[in-house]
C-alpha cells in the first residue's frame, strides 16, 4: 500500500473529494428474493454473477457533499502525495451505540491498493474513540460487489437491508462489526 495519511476533512478538501469519481464497476450483484406467504416472510440475498461487468452510479450525489459535510458526525480523507484520494463519512445515532458509514470512496486510479481497508480501519478507530459507539455499520448497494467483498474481508457480517433506501429506489444492504 502506498504511504497515506488519514485525517479529518477540512473545507478545502470538499471540492476535491466531490470530483473523485464515485461510480464503480461490478461483475456480481447480491440479488434479493422476497417471498411472502401467510404468516411468513422469507428474504434471501444470493450472489449472482452478471454476464458482463456493469458501471454503477454512486447512490448519493457527490454535489450534495458540499452542503451536508458539516452535518456528518465524522468525515475522514485519505491524503496521498498531498492530495485527497478518498474519503469515508460517518453518522452517529442513527441507531443506538452505532456509527454508520454512509460513504466510502477511493479515486479510480488508487483502488485495490489497500486504501479502502485503511479507511474502514480508521473509521473503526474513530467510532471506538466515541464514548457511546460499540458497533460500526457499513451501508452499500447490493450491486457494489467490491465493497461487499471488502466488508467480508475485514470481518463484517450481513445484518440487514432497507428497500428503496436511495433516490433511485435501490436497496441498501448493511454489514456490521462490533468494535468494543
Amino acid at each position: 500500500m502506498p504511504a497515506i495519511e488519514i485525517r479529518p476533512a477540512i473545507s478545502s478538501d470538499i471540492p476535491l473529494i466531490m470530483n473523485l469519481g464515485h461510480d464503480f464497476t461490478s461483475d456480481h450483484v447480491f440479488q434479493m428474493d422476497l417471498q411472502m406467504d401467510e404468516g411468513q416472510v422469507d428474504v434471501q440475498f444470493r450472489l449472482v454473477q452478471l454476464p458482463r461487468s456493469v458501471r454503477v452510479e454512486y447512490p448519493h450525489s457527490p454535489k450534495m457533499l458540499a452542503d451536508d459535510w458539516t452535518g456528518r458526525s465524522g468525515l475522514l480523507v485519505v491524503i496521498l502525495a498531498g492530495k485527497p484520494v478518498g474519503y469515508v463519512s460517518m453518522m452517529q445515532n442513527l441507531a443506538p451505540t452505532t456509527t454508520w458509514v454512509t460513504d466510502l470512496v477511493v479515486s479510480k486510479p488508487h483502488r485495490r491498493q489497500g486504501i479502502g481497508s485503511a479507511m474502514i480501519l480508521a473509521a473503526q478507530e474513530w467510532a471506538a474513540s466515541q464514548a457511546k459507539s460499540r458497533r460500526l455499520v457499513l451501508e452499500m448497494q447490493p450491486k457494489n460487489y467490491p465493497a461487499i467483498r471488502l466488508s467480508q474481508k475485514l470481518g463484517f457480517e450481513f445484518c440487514g437491508y432497507q428497500d428503496h433506501q436511495y433516490a433511485n429506489n435501490d436497496v441498501a444492504i448493511f454489514f456490521e462489526k462490533w468494535i468494543s
